[in-house]
């Protein structure tokens, strides 16, 4: 049975599926920019042709790969019992589904404007303002529990603060792509405990 035959055969919902997975093991495989839409026919057991009637381009493809397949960021507050631990783990959990794609993928994708546009696009909390933000939500949350546990004073907090944990992940995702356990520990054990716990004692004075 030749390719088309086996194409025909395999329609809509099935089809797509064996499309969107055969891409998905390419992208993780050898990264956005060594992706073709001729490497994820072959894979897919179909021809390239069948994949441009569906997606325009490979920014398309790829488009609905992460929509797909990109797990999605976690709306749990951890509860450890300290606010280091808890900030720590809140973030791993949102940089872990970028993660997952690998450093070479991530810079491949930063590169393609569509593909950056619509993740911002999906993404509404990355341009959201701080007062809207699901991430300022979370933080906030996090921060309350510590407040109740006497480790800060959140009403001596300003909104900036509340949001550097995750203005420099952000930071850190745009700008170096792989961003390791490392350097979440940075963020939270270098820079935001030490302002926090400042804030704090100045408080009690």
């Amino acid at each position: 049975m030749d390719e088309q035959n086996k194409s025909t055969r395999r329609r809509g919902e099935i089809l797509e599926e064996a499309i969107l997975h055969a891409a998905w093991e390419e992208l993780s495989n050898i990264g956005y920019t060594h992706l073709t839409m001729e490497s994820v026919a072959e894979l897919a057991g179909t021809n390239k042709a069948v994949l441009y009637r569906r997606w325009a381009n490979k920014s398309e493809l790829v488009i609905a790969v992460l929509h797909k397949y990109l797990p999605k960021i976690t709306n749990e507050i951890p509860n450890t019992g300290n606010l280091r631990d808890d900030l720590y783990a809140y973030l791993l959990g949102l940089a872990e589904p970028l993660k997952s794609l690998g450093p070479q993928t991530i810079r491949g994708l930063m590169m393609e404007p569509l593909v950056l546009n619509t993740i911002v696009a999906s993404m509404p909390h990355l341009i959201k303002p701080r007062s809207e933000s699901k991430m300022m939500a979370a933080i906030t949350a996090i921060l309350k529990n510590a407040e109740l546990r006497g480790e800060v004073r959140l009403e001596k907090l300003t909104p900036r603060i509340i949001s550097l944990p995750w203005d420099l992940l952000r930071f850190e995702l745009v700008t170096r792509q792989d961003v390791s356990d490392a350097t979440i520990a940075e963020i939270v054990d270098d820079i935001f405990l030490p302002l926090v716990q400042l804030n704090h004692q100045l408080a009690d004075k």
